[in-house]
C-alpha cells in the first residue's frame, strides 16, 4: 500500500481484535480502536500501537450494540483520519442454551452485535470506498459461519447471516475497487479462552491439557489453536493488491474443522 491507510477495527480492545489492530499498525496503518472499556483503561495499548509502529491511533467506546454507536465510532474515524479504508467488523459475543430455553434478550444482543453491527457499520463506510475507488470490508465470522453446533442459535445465525452479508456486499461493491471477505476462524488463542480453561478442568474432572485437546480442540483435525497472528496475518493479506481479485469469500481459519 502506497499511501496510509485507516482502519477501523471493532472489538479491538483485546483478543483478535486488537491482534488485528496491531498487525495493521505494524503494516503502517493507522488505527481507530473500539471496545466496551473507559478510555482509560485502553491507554496502555493504544500508546503501545504509536510508539512501536510509529502510527497514530485512536480509541473510541462507541457500543457498536445501536446503530448510533456504529455511526458514531465510524464519524470519528472520519474526524480523525478523513477516511475509512479498511473495516474490520469483529465486535461479538456469545450465549449458550438449548432453543427452548434460549434467552429473548440474549438472541436480541447476539444478533444486534454480532450481525447488525457489521450492516450499520458496512453501510456507513460502503459510500466513502466507493469514492475513492479502494476499500476492504474484513467480518470475522466464524467456523460456526459455514456449520453449526448445538445450543448456540443465536450465534450461529449470526455468523451464517454475517456470511450472507459479505457475499451480498461484495457483489454489489464488485466493480468499485472494493472487496469484502469473511474469516472464519476455529478456536483461536486469547485471553478470554485461556480463562476458561481451569474452570472447565475442575468442572469436568480431567487435566487442563484434554480440556484443550479433547473439548474446545475436539473439531479442530490439527489439535492446534489458531493465533490471533494468523489471523491479522490473513487480514493483512486481504489488504494487500495481491488480495484484489478475492471477494464474496468465506475464509476458513480452523484447522480442518470445516472439511470433515
Amino acid at each position: 500500500m502506497s499511501d496510509v491507510k485507516t482502519a477501523v477495527v471493532t472489538g479491538s480492545s483485546s483478543g483478535i481484535g486488537f491482534g488485528i489492530a496491531e498487525g495493521f499498525a505494524a503494516a503502517g496503518m493507522n488505527i481507530v480502536m473500539n471496545g466496551i472499556e473507559p478510555a482509560a483503561h485502553i491507554e496502555p495499548q493504544r500508546l503501545r500501537l504509536e510508539d512501536t509502529y510509529g502510527v497514530k491511533a485512536v480509541y473510541s467506546p462507541a457500543n457498536m450494540m445501536k446503530p448510533e454507536g456504529v455511526r458514531a465510532l465510524v464519524a470519528t474515524a472520519e474526524d480523525v483520519f478523513g477516511a475509512v479504508d479498511v473495516l474490520v467488523n469483529n465486535a461479538g459475543i456469545q450465549f449458550v442454551a438449548p432453543v427452548h430455553e434460549f434467552p429473548e434478550d440474549k438472541w436480541e444482543a447476539i444478533i444486534a452485535l454480532n450481525l447488525s453491527a457489521a450492516f450499520y457499520a458496512t453501510r456507513a463506510v460502503v459510500p466513502g470506498m466507493k469514492a475513492r475507488g479502494w476499500g476492504r470490508i474484513i467480518n470475522i465470522a466464524s467456523a460456526h459461519g459455514l456449520v453449526a453446533s448445538p445450543f448456540k442459535a443465536a450465534y450461529v445465525s449470526a455468523k451464517h447471516g454475517l456470511v450472507g452479508l459479505t457475499k451480498t456486499v461484495a457483489l454489489e461493491v464488485a466493480e468499485d475497487g472494493i472487496t469484502v471477505n469473511a474469516i472464519c476462524p476455529g478456536y483461536v488463542w486469547t485471553p478470554l479462552v485461556e480463562k476458561q480453561i481451569p474452570d472447565t478442568a475442575s468442572a469436568r474432572g480431567i487435566s487442563e491439557e484434554e480440556v484443550k485437546r479433547d473439548v474446545l480442540l475436539a473439531a479442530q483435525p490439527t489439535k492446534a489453536f489458531v493465533t490471533v497472528e494468523q489471523m491479522a496475518a490473513l487480514a493483512i493479506f486481504l489488504c494487500t493488491d495481491g488480495a484484489a481479485s478475492i471477494t464474496g469469500t468465506a475464509l476458513p481459519v480452523d484447522g480442518g474443522w470445516t472439511a470433515q
